[in-house]
């Protein structure tokens, strides 16, 4: 039974780590090779939308064939996107079009892998005989591990070889992971056999059939928009309100500090709830990650010493890693497996989409009145979205088994 758990946690380590090192490597490419900054940016956003609707419409897809399959369907769509790049330089040259191509074929691999692998997720720990909450823990630790690794491999790979020559290395771990997927057995990934609906009764579904489940949940749709401020602050903060900080202080260098101490925090509250959540109660990890979260931004927006930024996203890691953990055990637990995919594709989709907005509030408000009120506006945004999810039974309660 170790090793299903070995293949499924390497496969998904794998899988992220290759798109960490994508996410950073790839702008740089579009960026050495057009000279455009804009041109970075525009090949941003046509990788984004179709990459949520790419979740919005694979995920029933992920509920319809066995989900190792998908996983292994989306890094190899993943694998042949990323060698078109190089390709296309070594023979007619490259242009943003191929740019903006090769980002939209990426993005049907990248969300549908995602959700994939969380949706098998609890056909793997019955197989392997492992409480789910504690293969949770597990991933989410994998998670802040990959976030830790991917950038700092970029960057070296980066200033070592030609930019384009590393997505040769990217794609090869999208093969990898699909190799390791393959490994796991397929009786391991299986949907749960469900009696009250078989695949000749099952009514035909529609790309928004996940969010549609979303929304008539009260638990989910409250998870959902906790989710998606945190994933607004998260974005906004990370991705222009510490980079604008550094560079008006001329510390840009203290950037990937940041990124790493998130990280090192994720790993922390994941691997926290992994050993101990059975021990304490869901809802107190819950409401400990919503805490601990207010705290760490409260702590970033006062932009002090550098030191204080370090610790302040540490303590966003840790409670984001906790949240998260108990998070995903919720969507395991109450939604059924035969629709797993679909409600995990639509959330995963509105993820995708979210963090461009943030960035985007951000970025406006440093404009119109400077950092300190970006910061103190993200930070009450926060502290209000973690009062009302304090203040709302369902989550307040948070009932793991309410269906």
């Amino acid at each position: 039974m170790g090793r299903i758990i070995f293949f499924y946690l390497a496969s998904f380590g794998t899988s992220l780590l290759g798109n960490s090192i994508t996410a950073i490597a790839l702008p740089l490419v579009v960026l050495f090779t057009t000279g455009s900054p804009l041109s970075a940016g525009v090949v941003a956003i046509a990788a984004a939308v179709p990459a949520a609707l790419a979740g919005l419409l694979m995920g029933s897809l992920v509920d319809r064939i066995n989900r190792r399959t998908a996983a292994i369907l989306s890094d190899v769509i993943s694998a042949a996107a990323l060698l078109i790049l190089p390709i296309v330089h070594l023979t007619v040259g490259l242009s943003l079009g191929w740019f903006i191509a090769v980002a939209v074929l990426n993005s049907f691999g990248d969300v549908p892998g995602i959700t994939a692998r969380e949706a098998m997720l609890p056909a793997i720990a019955r197989a392997a005989e492992m409480n789910p909450s504690r293969l949770i823990g597990i991933r989410e630790s994998l998670s802040g591990i990959s976030l830790l690794l991917g950038p700092a491999i970029a960057g070296i790979l980066v200033a070592t070889f030609e930019p384009v020559t590393v997505l040769w290395m990217t794609s090869g771990l999208a093969t990898l992971a699909a190799a390791l997927t393959l490994a796991i057995p397929r009786r391991a990934a299986a949907s749960a056999p469900d009696h009250a609906e078989t695949s000749a009764t099952r009514p035909a579904i529609s790309m928004f059939h996940g969010l549609g489940i979303i929304v008539r949940s009260p638990l989910l749709r409250g998870l959902v928009l906790l989710g998606m401020a945190l994933s607004v602050v998260l974005a906004a903060t990370q991705g222009m309100v510490i980079p604008v900080h550094f560079a008006f202080q001329g510390e840009p260098q203290f950037v990937g500090f940041v990124l790493s101490a998130l990280a090192a925090g994720l790993l922390i509250g994941g691997g926290s709830f992994a050993a101990l959540g059975r021990r304490i109660p869901h809802r107190v990890w819950f409401v400990a990650g919503l805490v601990l979260v207010a705290v760490g931004f409260s702590i970033l927006g006062v932009l002090g010493p550098a030191w204080s930024i370090f610790a302040g996203a540490a303590v966003v890691g840790v409670g984001g890693g906790c949240m998260n953990a108990v998070v995903g055990l919720a969507f395991i637990e109450n939604v059924p497996d035969s629709r797993r995919g679909t409600v995990l594709g639509a959330q995963n989709a509105v993820m995708t989409v979210v963090p461009a907005a943030g960035i985007g509030v951000a970025a406006v408000l440093i404009e119109v009145s400077g950092l300190r009120l970006a910061t103190t506006v993200l930070t009450v945004l926060w502290i209000l979205a973690a009062a009302g999810a304090l203040l709302t039974p369902r989550l307040r309660r948070l009932r793991l088994h309410d269906a």
